[in-house]
């Protein structure tokens, strides 16, 4: 994935970033200055404004969500506000609004919310 500031995430780079595996459950609001890889369960607010998260297929998140750029491949419930792009993947289900710069669904997402195009900055 490529950022709003040229920023690319290829494959090894999710390997460098900060993780939630698969095995782990948080409760409550998560904020840092780090790329996220969410593998695990998350319910809370994820605030991560200056980076990149990518929700992997079997993850779930309630809560709402506040980054960058976003993958979304799992499950989430709760509003995404991204600055740059947002992409649901066709493994992935949003039931909360969508507001980003750059939005992709691709056939076979599950999407049930309203969807906002912001300015890019």
């Amino acid at each position: 994935m490529t950022s709003a500031d040229g920023k690319d995430h290829p494959p090894e780079a999710w390997a460098r970033a900060a993780r939630i595996g698969q095995a782990l459950e948080l409760d409550g609001e998560l904020r840092g200055q780090e790329d996220l890889l969410i593998q695990g369960r998350v319910r809370g607010n994820v605030l991560l404004p200056e980076n990149d998260v990518l929700i992997a297929e079997n993850a779930t998140v309630e809560g709402d969500i506040r980054v960058r750029d976003i993958i979304v491949r799992g499950d989430v419930t709760g509003n995404i506000t991204a600055s740059g792009r947002a992409v649901i993947e066709k493994t992935g289900r949003l039931a909360g609004d969508l507001a980003a710069s750059v939005i992709s669904v691709e056939d076979g997402a599950r999407f049930k919310g309203s969807v906002k195009v912001l300015r890019q900055t």
